[in-house]
């Protein structure tokens, strides 16, 4: 997910500061960060980056973060530029299936299932879309 900064006020967010979530979010961030978006495509390369030393990858004083040079949202990317993305709907039975199969797991390991998810590691399948597909 992409959240934006913010001060105490749940509206306070600027823009001036984005985050990407690379790794299992504390489950206390669920419905209380200010989302604004979910990375589709290249969320791989943001995990490899070095993650800051201090507690939950935060930087230190000492250290210099690592700034993203720019980023796109698909929306502003031409059209012809543009990735031809298939994202499953959140709304359908596909989706509501697979939340269940991530909130439950049912492999032999897991031996009490969770019966939760935290909304940040909600896997969204996103898939390139094949050229002779029509869409709706």
């Amino acid at each position: 997910m992409v959240g934006v900064g913010r001060d105490t006020d749940a509206e306070s967010g600027s823009g001036a500061e984005i985050y990407v979530v690379i790794g299992h979010a504390p489950r206390h961030l669920d419905r209380n960060v200010a989302l604004v978006g979910r990375v589709l495509k290249g969320v791989e390369l943001l995990s490899s980056l070095p993650r800051g030393g201090a507690e939950m990858g935060f930087y230190t004083k000492t250290e210099t973060p690592l700034p993203l040079r720019a980023i796109r949202v698909a929306a502003d990317v031409p059209a012809a530029e543009r990735s031809d993305l298939e994202v499953i709907r959140t709304d359908s039975a596909s989706f509501a299936a697979l939340v269940e199969s991530r909130r439950n797991r049912h492999e032999d390991w897991f031996k009490v299932p969770a019966g939760k998810i935290d909304l940040c590691n909600v896997p969204i399948a996103v898939r390139e879309r094949h050229p002779d597909a029509h869409s709706p």
